[in-house]
């Protein structure tokens, strides 16, 4: 599978994460954000960088749980729940984020 952006072609996989994390931008995130017809807003972009900033950290990206308990250590405990995660990134928050951020699968996410 592929997704062009800006004229340009990227390889993605049969699930549509980026094979290359090198090729995410913020204009790559929006194209992805709107195959799983999602609009970013602030609060989307908040999570992404938050995930993005996760990997580089720790060099994988987050199963849910992890992912609540960052976000509530990061944004504050009202942001901090799988609720608002969910409104914001359905069906599977920290899945349809990860890709979002072209960041790799989570490992334990089915």
């Amino acid at each position: 599978m592929s997704l062009t952006v800006d004229g340009k072609t990227l390889s993605t996989d049969k699930e549509g994460y980026l094979k290359d994390l090198g090729d995410w931008s913020p204009a790559v995130a929006e194209a992805l954000a709107s195959r799983e017809n999602i609009t970013l807003t602030a609060e989307h972009w908040e999570v992404i960088e938050l995930l993005r900033e996760f990997y580089r950290e720790f060099e994988l990206s987050p199963a849910m749980r992890p992912l609540v308990k960052r976000v509530g250590q990061k944004l504050g405990t009202e942001k901090g729940r799988s609720i608002y995660l969910m409104k914001l990134f359905p069906p599977s928050p920290a899945k349809i984020a990860s890709k979002i951020a072209g960041l790799p699968r989570p490992d334990n996410c089915l």
